[in-house]
């Protein structure tokens, strides 16, 4: 089982199936188990009351598993419902950091691509620059026609994209490498460019202006180079900047988290050695060595802590440092930039010049576009940034090159005309040379067209430059404004924050006069709440006392309640069980009275029977007493019931008034902690407040400073710039700034002596709440004192929540903003995206579809309406902003203002606070204390509860048992009073057993609470003596603070707040001393009570085992082999059980299987079309659902070996089980050395338990069958007593038969039937003979057999009393030795238990943890391998798609040749057929003889043909440049488009750029007004500030006299101080010397510890060895108990067989007796029918011949007058047959009869005459009223009336007898009639009435002879041989009269 749930526990998989699997197979084990038991029962058990027994045993085992399987359940839930969560965790961050990394992919790939785009157009441009060089070079023939365009193509490395979703720091660093990489190649190629243009501009001007252009071209250079050089330096700066900053802020953001962190820590740990100190007292009972390195470790890592704070302070300053630094470096950077401008203005100016010189170069060049002087008048109009113009300028190059080239093809085309025309004029001598130049026009042409094409490609690159340096630019200037406006905002701030910080200065040093003089009467308040505290404390103690009772009361009547229940619901049990016996026995009463009354009528044959009554009637008389009883019982637990509840109910209102109370208290505690809370978090909000603002005039100052430095700087440039008017204001300004310096630095001075000062007082306000922290009991008696101030808090709330309220929206604002300007960085990233999107869309349209472009440019419409409505809302969030901005300003002056307010009444605040804050801190200690206690004294009732409901099924159980046994005891006749006597002797053993149990646990439960309360009392007495050393210490504190707080000199002072913090560090280690001692005393209580359970328990397990002991002892003798067979079919069911549970779940498994892949599939279908946007989407999808498939298929992998396992476990536990059925023996020696641990031990004592159940059962069975054998060996003795005079009887019978067998001759055939009959039974009564004679021989057998078992049976029965006397001495030995060695075991083998399993859990989680990494890290390898394959997918489709673009070419090219080629045939065929025609004509004229026109035509036909040809030939290649014409307009259109939104963005931007420089103007010429307003303020302050400086300097020399005043008083302070420090230096030693002592007691302790504990070991040790010896020796009496009962069992069976044997005999030998005496009565009534029939023979013969009875005719007669006239013929025929009338004759006396009545009456009295009168019976009542009915009837019932003889008629014999209505069968039982019930009442009184089968039916047979003795019938006489004879006829009781009739007249 463990193996198999192990195995489960292995896999996730497994968990989820067990869930369901486990309660399916539980519940199918329920139901097998329980058909099982009723099977077994109704097979096995015969008895009530064993039934009753077995099926609750059964019963109990059934629950048990149940619980054990619900335990299961919950605990795999558990783990489910965890490893869930877990995973769904771990998918989130997976997903979180998969989306983060995509994000930055795909910003990373999209730089990549702008940068592979760029680089690209500049090659290309390189090239068609070169190309256009080499052709201008051949065009001017100083080049060769042979040279080749070199064109110049770096290698660049194309990534191929990131590996998988994972980019680590390393990535990101090397694609920024890449990026500037590509960069750097960019600008090398525009160079490169630049270089080329200025070579194709040289060739192209050569001889006119060379002097010039090279200048020119010169210039252009160094201005381009500077430019590079410049931008280069920009971005590197603006890249070194953005690095250091982002780098200073990781490090900021990471120190202060670090610093928060460990700050919580600390307080955490302060506040919880606190709680520990207060709540529990030190116990110095036991401590270990761990528990002391542990204390060390604590205080080591809090110095290691304090060292780190250090540290970490150390680092601030280092980096505050470090950003002073930055800080310069950014200005110097920013200084940098400023010449950068001025550099960057001069080229601007250099470039105007060179443009103007330029513009007079394009004058001199021929025809410009109307584009070109568009633009450039916008450029005149338009002051636009100095990137704009360089890119303006760049495409006006660009223009100018494309006129070149087309003025260049109208020469060309000029050239062409008049060469055609030269052409034409000059006919067949100059073809050759006219084709030659006409090809290399054609290729000059070609060349210029692809020059063209080019500059169309430069121009579009020059124009997205164009786009991305209007983009820089609008950043720069936005950069620009922002900080300018933040240097505004900064310079105004720091002139409000200076005046400020000098009203601060005023109003603290106000405050600090103030603080003195309030410390000194707090000091005075200090000593008088100190003594009302201690009368409090007092106080409070007694209420705790009271509370401590008052819970103890509710406690135990709260125990007495549960007892009470648990009483009522054992009684309520104990009734329905009683209920259920009473039934049982009302039953039993009823089958035994049934049986008495049946066996009453047998009392005089068995007298055994009477004691069995004699027996029943003591068991009712006990039963009906025991019900008694039983009601008795029922109405004190009734009556004890009501007791209860009224007490119950009294108890549960005391418990709500004390909830009422409790919640009143608290509540307005609540609302006291409320108040106080809310003051405190607004004061600290305040603080906060404070703190920022100080650190913002700190850094605006240093800010200001710079920029003062700055402005010297430009002073000096401006200086050295112009000399005589600027130099004095230079001076002059040089001058005040350095004023301001000096100003500057006295405030910053005066600022940090603040700060120190505010530090002081902090400190000592630190110091002063520290003292006043113990006076929080004190609320009560200052709530009169904070009444006063109620008032003026309510008024600062008010401000407060307003000020909360304003500061709320700012951050509501500020949060807004922030969001907004993040969705504006996010919607420009989008709109780059779309733009890119949009560009590539239309590339691709305007390959593949030119009807899609509409869209395209809707959608565009619509992103620039977004963009411009974009716009729109930023604008306006800025002038929300700069409104926020104003309205911060003003609350910022209102805080100012309600800060002065709040200061006054900090004080009282703090005090209020640190009031709440301890009484908060006493409350929650006070609770948590409470709840602690409660929740053990809970723990203590739920133990005692469990151990008194095991002590109560025990009793119940032994009561159970012992009931059964005095049961069998009574059915037992020889045994039964020394059982009983036994049976008594062991109820009383136990009875005080269980009282001696009960007094051990409530001692137990004594000492328990003596020990807590003297635990308690340890405690509070610790702790008491500990708060006063503190309060000591405290006291010692504040005076030496009071002391020091006068003096001034603050080195002395910062060297008492050293070795203060010193102090407060001891008493912190010391307090963290105090909580572990506390928490050690804590796990000692809980251990005690641990151990106190253990013991219970262990005793109830005790109790247990003895019983069973004594129970295996007393019965193991009589105990059959039958149990093992059980135990061993139980556990084969178990496992077809488990097999069946294995089975379903690897179904489970399968079907969760599918159910999961159906999922997988369904989600894979789910994804639907795709289009080219969502291939990402389906990307992502897939992988996905391929990480899904690896997940399903790992767990299909876990369940298939789950299931192997489950397998091979099912199989092992088959092998095992056969190996369990062939040898029981050798399956102990393995269970003995399997179950080393105690839990085996336990296990096999369980085993013990149930054996000892069945035997009981089993015993009580033998028991009940022993007396049955008594029974049956009674009743077969008694029977064989009779058997032998019926024997006697039968020979006597048959020697009477042989006597009188030989008949007279006389008689009829009935006599040889009745013969042949006797025969027959002579045969069978001899067969019947030699059966009873085998069946005597048998009994006398089973009798002797019974004898000498019954003796073996009371001998061995006197030898295991023996033997059960002696076990049971041995075993009272052994329990008192097992009690103690259980106790010290079952505690260790607990530890053991809970740590192994704590291992184990740990373990199947580190193994589930490490699982699910590996599936992660698989999942990562396969999603990078996808990515991989992805992109090598991509490449290649790009791939494909190249070449098949390049194969569609080269076959559209083919095709253009086919069809020339096919044009020249045609032409040919045509040229061919006309030459055809003419040769005709020239024949035609041959002929007429015209010769000579035939030359010229022949002539003119030739030139005409060559004509043709060449014109063919030209249309060709005309036809062909249309086509090209034709696709390169086509194209030119989708570009003209593509140019067109272009301009129209271009215009907007331009537009945009215009409104921005305008708004840039006014602003700049409202900043220009400012400062010069700045400026005249500034020389206001300066006067004021030198007339204050004049002041001051006076009222320094004032002060410094003071000053030498003041330092002698502190001189003599400070001696003071001395004396003071040297006092507490003698404190402290002697505080070491106590904390020394109390580490040597700490070791001493630990030693004795240790002594302890190897003690407990060797003890344990030593018991343990006894403990394995005594299990040895049980396991060896059990074997041998064993043995014993496989030989019993034999016996038994034997028996048994024996036993059945004989029960089949006894019913045999009844049937065979009933037999017997049935067929002696027949024989002797059969010799009286003979003798009788004998008698009337002879008198018929002698008397009556030819005779007819009067009595009959004269009924006959009446009859047919009574019957219908319909029926009278069947009377009359009747009438015939019965005197002999033949039928011929009777049918013509009927038919005469027809005719006429007369005759036939007459015939009839005459007839009748002779007729002798015969006595008349009178007529039944019956007979009389039926005159309706027929003859037939009439007859039958006649008949009936008169076949009443007192003596039965002769019968037939048995084997020819058959019952009615089963005519054909055998069978020998019918009812039988009621003259024969009565002639045989005698012989079978008691015997049932369908028990004999010889008894004849009623109707059967019509009575032929009748005996003398009754009055003598005609028809009951003998026949005469005239009179028919009726043969016997079989009716059955249900066939009609008539139907007899008919038979009767066929005969």
């Amino acid at each position: 089982m463990a193996s198999w749930l192990g195995g489960l526990g292995s896999g996730l998989g497994q968990s989820l199936g067990q869930v369901g699997d486990s309660l399916s197979s539980l519940t199918g084990q329920i139901s097998s188990f329980t058909k099982d038991i009723l099977l077994e029962g109704a097979e096995e058990v015969g008895d009530a009351a064993t039934e009753l027994h077995v099926s609750n045993s059964r019963l109990r085992e059934i629950e048990s598993i149940n619980a054990a399987q619900k335990f299961e359940n919950d605990r795999l839930k558990k783990v489910c419902s965890d490893l869930e969560e877990k995973h769904e965790a771990a998918e989130l961050q997976i997903k979180q950091l998969s989306i983060e990394y995509r994000n930055q992919l795909q910003q990373k790939e999209v730089e990549i691509s702008h940068l592979k785009a760029r680089q690209n157009a500049l090659q290309e441009q390189l090239q068609k620059v070169q190309t256009a060089a080499q052709t201008a070079q051949l065009g001017a023939g100083v080049l060769p026609p042979a040279t080749a365009s070199a064109s110049y193509v770096p290698g660049v490395r194309h990534s191929s994209g990131f590996e998988g979703d994972d980019m680590d720091f390393g990535d990101i660093i090397w694609s920024q490498q890449e990026i500037n990489r590509l960069s750097n190649e960019v600008s090398r190629l525009e160079s490169e460019v630049d270089h080329w243009k200025q070579i194709a501009v040289s060739s192209k001007v050569q001889g006119t202006n060379d002097a010039e252009q090279s200048e020119i071209c010169k210039l252009q250079n160094i201005v381009k180079e500077l430019k590079q050089n410049l931008s280069q330096e920009i971005d590197e700066h603006q890249h070194e900047l953005s690095v250091l900053q982002d780098a200073h802020r990781q490090k900021l953001v990471e120190i202060s988290r670090r610093h928060r962190e460990e700050l919580s820590e600390y307080e955490e740990r302060i506040e919880e050695l606190e709680n520990r100190l207060q709540q529990d007292g030190v116990s110095t009972d036991a401590m270990d060595d761990s528990k002391i390195t542990e204390q060390k470790k604590n205080a080591q890592s809090l110095q290691g802590g304090k060292a780190e704070e250090l540290q970490v302070e150390d680092e601030i300053r280092e980096l505050n440092h470090k950003l002073s630094s930055a800080k310069a470096e950014n200005e110097n950077l920013l200084k940098e930039q400023e010449l950068a401008k001025l550099e960057k203005i001069q080229l601007a100016q250099d470039y105007e010049k060179l443009k103007y010189e330029f513009s007079v170069l394009q004058r001199s060049v021929a025809e410009q576009d109307a584009l070109l002087n568009k633009q450039e008048k916008l450029q005149s109009k338009t002051s636009l940034p100095q990137d704009v113009v360089r890119l303006q300028q760049a495409l006006s190059e660009a223009e100018n090159e494309i006129a070149r080239l087309s003025s260049l093809n109208q020469g060309l085309e000029k050239e062409l005309t008049s060469a055609q025309h030269k052409h034409e004029n000059i006919l067949s001598p100059n073809t050759e040379d006219q084709n030659s130049e006409l090809n290399q026009l054609r290729q000059d042409l070609e060349r210029k067209e692809h020059e063209l094409d080019e500059s169309i490609a430069e121009r579009e690159t020059l124009i997205a430059e164009l786009e991305e340096l209007d983009k820089q630019n609008q950043e720069a200037t936005q950069h620009m404004i922002t900080l300018k406006e933040q240097l505004s905002k900064q310079h105004t701030e720091t002139d409000n924050i200076i005046k400020q910080l000098k009203f601060d200065v005023d109003s603290e040093r106000k405050k600090v006069s103030e603080l003195e003089i309030e410390k000194m009467k707090i000091i005075k308040e200090l000593d008088s709440q100190k003594e009302k505290l201690s009368q409090c404390s007092y106080a409070l103690n007694d209420l705790h006392i009271t509370k401590q009772q008052l819970q103890d009361n509710i406690k135990n009547l709260q125990e007495q309640l549960r007892k009470a229940q648990d009483y009522n619901s054992h009684s309520k049990k104990e009734i329905g069980e009683l209920q259920q016996r009473l039934k049982e026995r009302e039953e039993e009463l009823h089958v035994s009275l049934s049986k008495l009354t049946e066996k009453s009528n047998e009392e005089s044959n068995y007298a055994c029977q009477d004691l069995i009554l004699k027996e029943r009637e003591v068991e009712i008389a006990k039963l009906q007493n025991d019900i008694s009883e039983n009601k008795q019982v029922n109405e004190h637990l009734e009556k004890s019931l009501s007791d209860l509840r009224r007490e119950n109910g009294k108890l549960i209102a005391a418990i709500e008034e004390l909830k009422q109370e409790l919640s009143d208290t608290i509540s307005e505690k609540n609302k006291v902690y409320l108040e106080k809370d809310t003051v405190v978090e607004a004061l600290k909000m305040e603080k906060r407040q404070l703190e920022s603002e100080l650190n913002q005039a700190e850094k605006r100052l240093l800010e200001q400073a710079h920029k003062y430095k700055q402005t010297i700087e430009e002073l000096s440039n401006a200086r050295s710039m112009d000399t005589t008017a600027l130099q004095l204001e230079h001076e002059r300004l040089v001058k005040l700034h350095q004023e301001k310096d000096f100003k500057i630095a006295e405030l910053k001075s005066s600022i940090e002596q603040m700060e120190t000062d505010h530090q002081e007082t902090k400190e000592m306000l630190t110091t002063s709440l520290g003292g006043q922290k113990q006076l929080t009991d004190l609320l009560k008696e200052k709530e009169v004192f904070i009444e006063k101030y109620k008032n003026e808090a309510l008024q600062v709330k008010q401000e407060l929540e307003e000020y909360m309220k304003v500061s709320k929206k700012q951050d509501v604002f500020k949060q807004n903003l922030e969001e907004k300007d993040r969705s504006l960085a996010v919607m420009k990233e989008e709109n780059n995206h779309l733009k890119e999107e949009i560009e590539r869309l239309k590339d691709q349209q305007s390959r593949s579809t030119p009807v899609v472009e509409p869209k395209t440019l809707d959608i565009i419409i619509e992103l620039e309406s977004e963009v411009t409505q974009l716009k729109m809302i930023r604008n306006n969030l800025e002038e929300e902003i700069e409104v926020h901005k104003k309205t911060i300003e003003d609350q910022n002056q209102t805080t100012v203002k309600l800060q002065q307010s709040l200061q006054e009444q900090r004080k009282e605040i703090d005090e209020s606070r640190f009031q709440c804050e301890q009484m908060n801190v006493t409350h929650e200690r006070l609770f948590l204390e409470k709840d602690e206690e409660i929740k053990n004294l809970q723990k203590t009732i739920e133990q005692i509860k469990t151990q008194l409901h095991k002590e109560r099924q025990i009793i119940q159980t032994d009561s159970s048992d012992l009931f059964q046994e005095t049961k069998v005891q009574t059915l037992n006749g020889e045994n039964g009073n020394e059982k009983h006597d036994l049976s008594k002797a062991e109820i009383e053993r136990l009875v005080k057993g269980i009282k001696e149990r009960e007094m051990e646990i409530k001692l137990l439960n004594e000492k328990n609470v003596s020990l807590s309360q003297q635990i308690d009392q340890l405690s509070k007495d610790e702790v008491g003596k500990l708060t006063r050393i503190i309060q000591e210490k405290d006291l010692e504190i504040q005076a030496l603070n009071a002391r020091v707080s006068s003096a001034s000199y603050r080195q002395d002072v910062l060297g008492l707040q050293q070795q203060l913090q010193a102090y407060v560090r001891e008493r912190e280690q010391v307090l963290a001393v105090l909580s572990e001692k506390t928490r050690e005393n804590s796990q000692l209580k809980t251990e005690y009570r641990n151990i106190m359970d253990m013991v219970a328990a262990k005793e109830a397990a005790l109790v247990r085992l003895q019983e069973e002991n004594q129970k295996l002892s007393n019965r193991s003798e009589n105990s059959s082999q039958d149990m093992s067979r059980e135990t061993i079919q139980n556990l084969s069911r178990i496992i077809r059980e488990k097999d069946i549970e294995i089975d379903a779940l690897s179904q489970k498994c399968q079907t969760l299987l599918t159910v999961l892949q159906t999922s997988s599939t369904g989600a894979d279908n789910g994804s639907g079309g795709v289009n080219s946007n969502q291939f990402e989407e389906l990307l992502q999808e897939r992988d996905k659902l391929k990480q899904q498939v690896k997940k399903m298929e790992e767990w299909k992998q876990q369940v298939i070996t789950t299931v192997q396992n489950m397998q091979h476990e099912s199989a092992h536990l088959q092998e095992e089980l056969h190996k369990l059925q062939a040898q029981i023996s050798v399956e102990s020696d393995s269970t003995s050395k399997l179950q080393v641990d105690y839990n085996g031990l336990i296990q096999s004592y369980e085993q013990n338990e149930k054996k000892l159940k069945s035997f009981s059962q089993e015993l009580a069975q033998v028991q009940h069958s022993i007396g049955q054998l008594y029974n049956t060996k009674d009743l077969l003795l008694s029977k064989l007593d009779l058997v032998s005079p019926s024997l006697v009887a039968a020979s006597t019978i048959s020697q009477l038969s042989s006597v009188q067998h030989s008949p007279p001759e006389v008689l009829s055939d009935e006599c040889k039937l009745l013969q042949n009959e006797l025969e027959q039974l002579k045969k069978k009564l001899q067969e019947k003979e030699s059966t009873i004679r085998t069946l005597q021989e048998n009994n006398q057998r089973l009798s002797d057999s019974v004898a000498t078992a019954s003796e073996i049976e009371r001998k061995s029965q006197e030898g295991t009393e023996s033997e059960m006397r002696q076990i049971k001495e041995k075993h009272d030995v052994l329990q008192k030795s097992l009690r103690e060695k259980d106790i010290l075991i079952k505690s260790k083998s607990d530890q053991l238990l809970s740590v192994s399993e704590n291992l184990s859990n740990k373990e199947n989680e580190n193994e589930l943890l490490k699982q699910a990494v590996t599936n992660l890290k698989e999942r990562n390898l396969i999603l990078e391998m996808d990515i991989r394959k992805l992109k090598e997918e991509n490449e290649n489709i790009v791939a494909r798609c190249r070449e098949k673009e390049t194969e569609f070419r080269a076959l559209q090219e083919t095709n253009m040749q086919f069809s020339m080629m096919l044009k020249e045939k045609e032409f040919e065929s045509h040229s061919m057929k006309e030459k055809a025609l003419a040769f005709e004509k020239l024949l035609k004229e041959k002929e007429q003889g015209k010769t000579g026109e035939l030359n010229q035509l022949l002539n003119e036909v030739k030139s005409m043909q060559e004509k043709a040809v060449t014109f063919q030939q030209e249309r060709d290649q005309v036809m062909v440049a249309l086509k090209q014409k034709q696709m390169e307009s086509s194209a030119l259109q989708s570009e003209v488009q593509h140019l067109h939104e272009k301009e129209q963005r271009l215009n907007q931007e331009l537009e945009r750029l215009r409104n921005h420089l305008l708004e840039m103007e006014d602003s700049y010429t409202r900043e220009a007004l400012a400062a010069e307003d700045r400026e005249v303020k500034l020389r206001k302050k300066v006067l004021i500030l030198e007339e204050k400086l004049v002041s001051s300097s006076t009222a320094v020399e004032n002060a410094s006299h003071q000053a030498s005043l003041q330092v002698e008083s502190l001189q003599e302070q400070l001696n003071l101080v001395t004396k003071q420090r040297d006092e507490t230096v003698m404190q402290l030693t002697i505080s070491q010397d106590q904390v020394k002592q109390y580490a040597l007691s700490l070791a001493n302790l630990q030693m004795v510890l240790e002594q302890f504990q190897q003690e407990e070991k060797a003890l344990y040790s030593a018991e343990l060895e006894r403990h394995q010896k005594q299990s040895a020796e049980w396991k060896k009496k059990a074997e041998n108990l064993e043995e014993k009962v496989v030989s019993l069992q034999e016996s038994l069976e034997e028996a048994n067989t024996a036993l059945d044997a004989a029960s089949r005999l006894t019913e045999q030998l009844d049937i065979k007796e009933e037999q017997i005496e049935e067929l002696k009565k027949e024989g002797e009534i059969r010799k009286e029918m003979l003798e009788d029939v004998q008698n009337k023979l002879m008198n018929l013969m002698n008397s009556t011949e030819g005779k007819v009875d009067k009595l009959l005719m004269r009924n006959l007669f009446i009859g047919h007058f009574h019957t219908p006239k319909n029926k009278r013929l069947e009377v009359l025929r009747l009438m015939g047959s019965i005197l002999g009338i033949k039928k011929e004759e009777l049918d013509q006396l009927l038919s005469e009869e027809q005719r006429g009545v007369t005759r036939w009456v007459t015939g009839w009295l005459g007839g009748g005459a002779g007729s002798k009168s015969v006595p008349s019976t009178p007529l039944r009542p019956t007979q009389q009223n039926i005159f309706n009915s027929s003859f037939s009837e009439l007859f039958v019932k006649f008949l009936e009336t008169e076949s009443r003889p007192g003596l039965p008629p002769p019968k037939l014999s048995v084997h020819d007898m058959k019952p009615l209505g089963a005519a054909g069968t055998g069978k020998t039982s019918s009812t039988p009639s009621k003259s024969q019930m009565q002639d045989s009442a005698v012989s079978a009184v008691g015997r049932r009435p369908d028990a004999n089968p010889f008894l004849a039916p009623r109707s059967a047979a019509v009575p032929l002879i009748t005996p003398a003795s009754s009055s003598g019938h005609l028809l009951m006489k003998p026949i005469s041989d005239a009179l028919p004879t009726f043969t016997p006829l079989p009716v059955s009781p249900d066939a009609s009269a008539g139907a007899v009739l008919k038979d009767l007249l066929k005969q």
